[in-house]
């Protein structure tokens, strides 16, 4: 057997205080969670190309990433899934109020980091809380930092 984690893309987008969350239900029945807009990786797009489409299709705004906030690692004991996360910081553009939500996203919210904290057990890993906190702390790593080979 070979072991493979996930790899999912994030991002931290703060504007005027506040935090950019979607508010989802990952499983029929368990409940709805905050995280940062984020998925998974599609094949042959690059890292960076994830992110971008991950925002837009789970919060209806164009995401132009900054910088690279950092990569995490955290097992799901849940899930029984390990998860790659690359987790970036930038600022939306354009928001269009007509588009569809991917499945399983109620609704994009923007929340100060006092209210993100109070919904912490709401949070859909920890990784949502750590993310924030390093972006708080300033962490910032160049996008040149990945190189995305075309086959």
């Amino acid at each position: 057997m070979i072991w493979k984690p996930s790899v999912t893309v994030a991002t931290v987008v703060e504007q005027d205080g506040k935090y950019l969350l979607v508010e989802e239900e990952p499983e029929a029945g368990l409940g709805l969670f905050f995280n940062q807009p984020a998925g998974h990786l599609d094949p042959d797009e690059s890292i960076i190309q994830g992110a971008i489409r991950e925002t837009l299709e789970e919060t209806a705004y164009t995401f132009v990433p900054d910088y690279l906030l950092g990569i995490y690692q955290w097992h799901s004991q849940r899930a029984g899934i390990t998860y790659i996360r690359f987790a970036f910081s930038g600022r939306v553009t354009h928001h269009d109020p007509l588009r569809v939500l991917d499945a399983g996203i109620v609704r994009a919210v923007w929340l100060s980091f006092d209210e993100i904290m109070q919904e912490s057990q709401r949070h859909r890993s920890p990784l949502v809380m750590q993310c924030i906190r390093d972006h708080r702390a300033g962490k910032r790593y160049p996008l040149e930092l990945l190189t995305h080979y075309e086959s």
